[in-house]
């Protein structure tokens, strides 16, 4: 069975941007083996609304229309499908809340509880996801380096 793939808000950016600086490294994965498999969830799509509209996105923000045709563009490729949400934040961090230290890991927590809670995995360039996954969780997580 083909395990789900859940991207990180840095892998869709990176994915649907040619000139984003990971773009090589997650279009690598995303051939070889995300193409099979691969989801977004309502914190990622928001995620890359909200950075690509910032007037301060490089090298220059979208509108709403267009972040919106390139988020619909990059959902048309194989293998996409939508990632829902069904569980509360403390249910789905549970197995590892004692290892979240601080504020900025709140939606990271929350994506690989996801994952692991669906036996999935979360894709990130992320390098500190793995202190929360810790070697029991290991297995739900990807980082692309």
């Amino acid at each position: 069975m083909i395990r789900r793939n859940l991207l990180d808000l840095n892998v869709l950016l990176a994915l649907a941007d040619q000139r984003h600086d990971q773009h090589q490294k997650a279009r690598a994965w995303f051939a070889t083996s995300g193409k099979n498999n691969w989801s977004i969830c309502p914190f990622t799509e928001a995620g890359f609304l909200r950075v690509t509209t910032n007037p301060t996105y490089r090298p220059s923000p979208h509108t709403f229309e267009s972040a919106i045709a390139i988020l619909q563009s990059v959902k048309g490729l194989s293998g996409y499908w939508y990632w829902e949400i069904k569980e509360s934040w403390v249910n789905l961090t549970s197995p590892f809340a004692a290892r979240i230290t601080g504020h900025q890991q709140v939606t990271d927590a929350y994506l690989l509880g996801m994952a692991i809670k669906e036996d999935g995995v979360l894709v990130t360039f992320d390098r500190g996801i793995k202190y929360l996954a810790g070697p029991q969780f290991s297995r739900n997580l990807i980082v692309l380096e």
